[in-house]
C-alpha cells in the first residue's frame, strides 16, 4: 500500500507544478527528431512461419529455447523502423503488459488521467538530454506503437517515457522493482586467466514482462556492432556487450524521485556500448550525460582485461576501481570514494538488502577456485543465504530471487555471452558468439547460438521445491488479494502458504497481517513472532512486525 499512497502523492504534487509550468509541456509534445538527413531501406516483412520474419537480410527468430533472436542493421531511423517492424507484436504485447502494470498500480481513473499529465511534466526534458540518433531510432521503432494507447502519449513520446520507466521505477523509494547483482573475475581467480562477468538483472514488472525476451544483435552504420538482451520497444541496454568486448550493465541505487527526466540510463549504456572500446572511453561517454536517478554502470573490457564500475547520480560522479585484486562486486550500493560520505547511501547500506547480497557473493566468489562460466551461473542460481542458511524462496536477501528478468555471463576477451531463458534465471543459458554473428552473414533459418557451449537448466527446475514455490506465489497474491479488499479467506490457506515456504519470513508476516486487520490479534501475533525469527529482507520491514507486535501487546 506504501508503494500506490507514494505514487499518488508524487503525482498531485508534480500535477499541481505541472498547471505552473505548461509551457514548457507543450514544446516537449511538439518535438521531432531531424529524420530528413537518413535514407530508408525498409523492405515489407516477410513471415517464414509462425516464430521467423525477415526484412531482407535482418530477421526476427524464435529459438528452441524460447527466446528471440532479433538482428538489425543500418542507419538510426532505419535501425528504428526495421526494429519496430520485425518485433511489432512482440513491442504491442509489452506495451499491453506496461499499461496493465500501471492500471494496477493506478486503479482509480482519475489518477490516471492525473498520470497522463505527470508523465508529460515529469518527462518536458528528456527529449533535450537524448541524442539526435536515439532520438530518430526510437521515432522508427514508435511507428509500430499499438494505437490503443494513444490515450496516454501519443507515440513518439510515449516510447520515450518508456525507456525511463527503469529509472522512475527505482526512484519510486517504495516500489521494489530492482536490486540486481553483479560480479566479475579475471586474473588468477577465472579459469585461463580470462575475464568472467556475471549478473541478474532482477527488474520485475510482473511474469508476462519478462515472458518475451529479445537478444538484440545491432550492427548500425556507425559505432560498435553490439549485443542486448531486452524486450519490444527497447533501444537501451541494460545487459550488452559489442564486438570490442566491452560489456555494460546497470544495478540501481538509492535515489530520492527526482522532479525532472534528464538521459535514461539505458541510454547512457547504449552509447558507451556503441561508441566505447574500454573503460577509459566508456567513463567519459558516462560523464557527459546527465541522468535523474542514482546508478551503478558495471564495465567490462577485454582491452583492460579486467571491470570497473561507473556510478552516476543527478548531482555526483564516481569510479570505483580495485588495486591487488581480480575481483569486483557490485549490488545496489556504491563504493568509490565520491559517495563515501553520502548519508542516503550509507542508510541504504544499512538498511536494504544489497550489502548482504554483496557479502554472500563474497562468500560464493572466495569458495571457488577458478570461476569458469559454468561456475558464474552456479553462482547467479545460488538461492541460499550466507553460511548456506535457509532465508526462503523469493528472498531478495538472495543472489537468485526468484524473480529476475535475466541472467547473463561474459567472456569479453572471446565475445561470448550466455543468455538465461525462462524461468527467472532456471533456464538453460544459451550461448552466442559474437564473432561469429558479426563477422559473418547471419541467416535466419540457421541457429546463430552456439549449441554446444550451452550451460544446462538448473535440476531445481524438476523439484517438489521449485513446485511449491510456484503454488506459494499463486496463494501469495491470493492472500494479498484478501488483505487488500478486506474480503475473507479459509485459515487453511494461511497454513498453506506458511508450510510452501516455511523459511521465508513473509509467509508468517502476511498470515499476520490478514489476522490483525480482521481483528484477530490473538492469533496474528504468534504469526509476528515467527517471522521475527526468520532472515527479514530490510530493517524497515523488521520495525514493521516490531510495531506491529508492539500494538498487539499495548492492547
Amino acid at each position: 500500500m506504501k508503494t500506490i499512497f507514494c505514487l499518488y502523492r508524487c503525482i498531485s504534487v508534480a500535477f499541481i507544478v505541472f498547471s505552473v509550468v505548461s509551457c514548457g509541456v507543450k514544446k516537449s509534445l511538439k518535438d521531432q527528431p531531424q529524420i530528413s538527413q537518413y535514407e530508408t531501406n525498409v523492405p515489407e516483412r516477410v513471415q517464414l512461419n509462425d516464430s521467423t520474419y525477415t526484412l531482407g537480410d535482418n530477421f526476427l527468430r524464435k529459438n528452441r529455447q524460447g527466446l528471440w533472436e532479433l538482428y538489425v542493421d543500418g542507419n538510426p531511423l532505419e535501425l528504428g523502423l526495421k526494429t519496430g517492424k520485425l518485433t511489432q507484436e512482440l513491442f504491442n504485447e509489452q506495451e499491453d503488459i506496461f499499461i496493465k502494470k500501471i492500471d494496477e498500480l493506478v486503479p482509480s481513473k482519475g489518477y490516471q488521467n492525473l498520470l497522463r499529465k505527470f508523465l508529460a511534466w515529469f518527462n518536458r526534458k528528456m527529449y533535450l538530454n537524448i541524442d539526435e540518433e536515439y532520438k530518430t531510432e526510437l521515432y522508427g521503432v514508435s511507428k509500430y506503437a499499438s494505437p490503443d494507447y494513444d490515450y496516454v502519449a501519443k507515440p513518439y513520446q510515449r516510447v520515450m517515457y518508456f525507456h525511463g520507466a527503469h529509472d522512475i521505477g527505482h526512484a519510486l523509494q517504495d516500489l521494489a522493482l530492482v536490486g540486481c547483482s553483479s560480479f566479475a573475475t579475471w586474473g588468477n581467480q577465472s579459469k585461463d586467466g580470462k575475464l568472467i562477468i556475471g549478473r541478474n538483472f532482477d527488474f520485475y514488472a510482473g511474469d508476462a514482462f519478462a515472458k518475451n525476451k529479445i537478444i538484440a544483435f545491432v550492427k548500425p552504420d556507425d559505432g560498435n556492432a553490439f549485443m542486448s538482451v531486452t524486450w519490444g520497444g527497447m533501444i537501451g541496454v541494460v545487459s550488452g556487450m559489442n564486438d570490442k568486448g566491452l560489456t555494460v550493465t546497470i544495478n540501481a541505487g538509492k535515489s530520492q524521485f527526482p522532479l525532472i527526466a534528464k538521459t535514461p540510463v539505458s541510454l547512457v549504456t547504449r552509447e558507451i556500448l556503441q561508441y566505447a572500446s574500454n573503460i577509459e572511453e566508456a567513463v567519459a561517454i558516462a560523464k557527459k550525460r546527465e541522468v535523474f536517478v542514482s546508478e551503478s554502470i558495471f564495465v567490462g573490457s577485454a582491452s583492460d582485461k579486467k571491470a570497473a564500475i561507473i556510478e552516476v547520480s543527478p548531482n555526483n560522479f564516481g569510479v570505483y576501481d580495485v588495486e591487488n585484486s581480480s575481483q569486483l562486486i557490485c549490488a545496489n550500493h556504491f563504493q568509490s570514494e565520491a559517495y563515501a560520505n553520502d548519508k542516503k547511501n550509507q542508510k541504504h547500506i544499512l538498511e536494504s538488502h544489497s550489502q548482504y547480497r554483496y557479502e554472500r557473493m563474497t562468500e560464493l566468489l572466495e569458495e571457488t577456485e577458478k570461476v569458469s562460466p559454468t561456475k558464474a551461473v552456479e553462482i547467479l542460481r545460488d538461492r541460499e543465504g550466507l553460511d548456506e542458511k535457509q532465508i526462503g524462496y523469493g528472498n531478495e536477501k538472495a543472489l537468485n530471487q526468484l524473480l529476475a528478468h535475466h541472467g547473463v555471463v561474459f567472456q569479453p576477451e572471446d565475445l561470448l555471452v550466455w543468455v538465461s531463458s525462462n524461468p527467472y534465471q532456471l533456464g538453460e543459458f544459451v550461448a552466442y558468439d559474437l564473432n561469429e554473428i558479426f563477422g559473418k552473414e547471419a541467416r535466419p533459418n540457421n541457429s546463430i547460438a552456439q549449441e554446444n557451449l550451452n550451460i544446462q537448466k538448473d535440476p531445481f527446475l524438476t523439484t517438489e521445491t521449485y513446485a511449491n514455490y510456484e503454488r506459494y506465489r499463486e496463494l501469495r497474491t491470493k492472500v494479498e488479494n484478501a488483505i487488500r479488499k478486506e474480503t475473507r479467506l479459509d485459515q487453511n490457506i494461511l497454513d498453506e502458504l506458511i508450510s510452501l515456504n516455511p523459511h521465508f519470513w513473509e509467509a508468517y508476516y502476511l498470515a499476520g497481517k490478514y489476522n490483525y486487520d480482521r481483528g484477530y490479534e490473538a492469533v496474528a501475533l504468534p504469526y509476528f513472532l515467527k517471522a521475527q525469527t526468520k532472515e527479514i529482507t530490510t530493517v524497515p520491514d523488521e520495525e514493521k512486525i516490531a510495531e506491529y507486535i508492539r500494538n498487539i501487546k499495548r492492547r
